[in-house]
């Protein structure tokens, strides 16, 4: 079990999934994220006003989902770039 956990912790990149609780895209992209046992961090930028602005400063839009991959911006539930990005 341990060797299993150890494979897919390696080299995994930051995750943070900036979402509201209404966007079915960000719960589709989040809900991806367990299936594949990726782990990520969720921002929830309706209950977070500087998270919200900083979303818009980093990915130059105010719609969501917002993905952040190791420093790299995906907008929108993007599955074959988020692909790319992980490796997957």
């Amino acid at each position: 079990m341990a060797q299993i956990k150890a494979k897919t912790d390696k080299k995994q990149p930051r995750v943070i999934v900036f979402s509201t609780p209404t966007c079915a895209y960000c719960n589709m992209a989040k809900r991806y994220f367990r299936d594949n046992g990726i782990k990520f961090r969720d921002v929830d930028v309706s209950r977070d006003a500087a998270a919200a602005r900083d979303v818009v400063r980093r990915s130059g839009q105010m719609g969501v989902p917002v993905i952040d991959i190791g420093g790299k911006i995906v907008v929108g539930f993007d599955k074959p770039k988020i692909n790319q990005m992980l490796g997957l």
